[in-house]
């Protein structure tokens, strides 16, 4: 049965997707953490969908709709749009049913996401990478599957995917053994947010859902200010996952009917919670999965002895990233400063610098200079690490005191982009 026949997206619709769903996901586990309970007195729990067989929710919304719409899939085929999860969903269903798939991804998609569709798909998938977002890469699709008549899989805009993604919280209702406070989750386009919270509020209106999105990329924040879903000119792509232009309608309706409020997050605050969840619990998050930890911190005194879910969404992180995400990281925990330093041409000035300007725990980065002799100065981009973040502001009283002319790269987003 699908549910595309409506117009909005209902309980009963839900579980008709688990039954479908419930003999090929995994059931992911809902753990108790005791270091977030602590850290933010309450009783935190998060809800592993990075545990899952594409590591990420999005396998639940597009297997269903691929088995919902299998004999007319079989005959003409299927394309998608995806930043990377839906893709490894659609694949995976596209290889387990032996249905053709044309898959778009932008080309800003992490290899380690391209190579994943490549594994879960094989024979069955063909990937075209075209433009720079989302957007972008589904407007090429839906041209594709126009010309080749075939179906177009939308990656959140659609009832079943909605319904898929919102198997979700059947799960979370089945397993948590006490009423819910508070749950979490993800928006891109807002899938997974309007399938979550169509289940939950039928069941516990009382329990307040959290939709969070990165600050760079706030589409349905955006939307609930317009009353409607609206393109944002630019969009930060760091965190791929949720990197939406714009809102979904229908998950915008739903939404804006079940959706208490939306938090945006700091690109700088998603990295210091993945390399959290790293450290202190070994949890591999992407971007978009350490979103609703990430969110906690703004929310700190509302959630105080509270019951509260989170749903890490995703766990296809590239480990090349990892450098960026820790540079991202100290940056927005004020850190790591990146500054043009002019050094006086003259014996001892290098020395001078590292002895009387950085302090003892201080640590340099970057170092970029070259002497030119027909000068009185040089200029040399200098990164410094601090020990801590007070330190700051004695090193840039140092840098005066020792007259060292600088300029902070951190506070000229255009230098900074030129030069980091």
């Amino acid at each position: 049965m699908q549910v595309t026949n409506t117009k909005t997206i209902h309980v009963e619709n839900v579980l008709i997707a688990h039954q479908f769903l419930k003999d090929v996901v995994v059931h992911t586990p809902l753990q108790k953490n005791d270091y977030l309970s602590e850290k933010y007195g309450a009783t935190i729990y998060i809800k592993r969908e990075d545990l899952q067989h594409v590591r990420s929710f999005k396998l639940r919304g597009a297997y269903y709709k691929v088995k919902t719409i299998e004999q007319e899939a079989r005959e003409k085929g299927v394309v998608c749009a995806s930043a990377g999860n839906h893709a490894q969903g659609v694949a995976y269903a596209c290889a387990q049913l032996r249905i053709s798939a044309n898959i778009f991804m932008p080309l800003t998609t992490p290899k380690q996401k391209i190579d994943q569709v490549k594994m879960f798909g094989r024979e069955y998938v063909k990937i075209t990478l075209a433009g720079d977002t989302f957007d972008d890469s589904a407007a090429s699709a839906t041209a594709f599957a126009e010309t080749e008549n075939r179906i177009f899989i939308h990656p959140f805009d659609d009832l079943d995917i909605i319904a898929g993604q919102g198997t979700v919280a059947v799960e979370i209702m089945n397993d948590i053994e006490e009423p819910m406070d508070y749950v979490f989750g993800s928006i891109g386009g807002g899938g997974l947010i309007a399938g979550v919270s169509t289940y939950i509020k039928n069941l516990s209106p009382f329990t307040k859902i959290i939709g969070v999105e990165p600050a760079g990329a706030g589409s349905m924040k955006a939307a609930f200010g317009n009353e409607g879903p609206v393109v944002l000119e630019t969009i930060d792509k760091f965190v791929d996952g949720a990197a939406v232009q714009c809102a979904g309608s229908l998950t915008y309706e739903t939404c804006k009917k079940y959706v208490d409020d939306i938090v945006l997050v700091p690109e700088g605050k998603v990295c210091t919670t993945i390399l959290d969840l790293y450290n202190k619990h070994a949890i591999i998050a992407e971007p978009a999965g350490a979103l609703p930890i990430a969110a906690l911190d703004f929310y700190k005194e509302e959630i105080k002895g509270k019951s509260v879910v989170c749903v890490i969404s995703g766990g296809n992180n590239d480990i090349g990233r990892m450098q960026e995400i820790k540079e991202k990281s100290l940056m927005y925990e004020g850190l790591l400063y990146y500054f043009i330093v002019n050094f006086p041409q003259r014996a001892g000035a290098l020395r001078q610098f590292l002895d009387k300007v950085l302090g003892p725990e201080d640590d340099i980065t970057t170092f970029e200079y070259t002497k030119k002799n027909n000068k009185e100065s040089g200029p040399a981009l200098v990164g410094i690490e601090l020990k801590h973040k007070e330190d700051y502001n004695g090193l840039i009283s140092r840098l005066t005191e020792n007259g060292f002319s600088y300029k902070e790269v951190n506070k000229d987003s255009t230098l900074f982009d030129l030069l980091i």
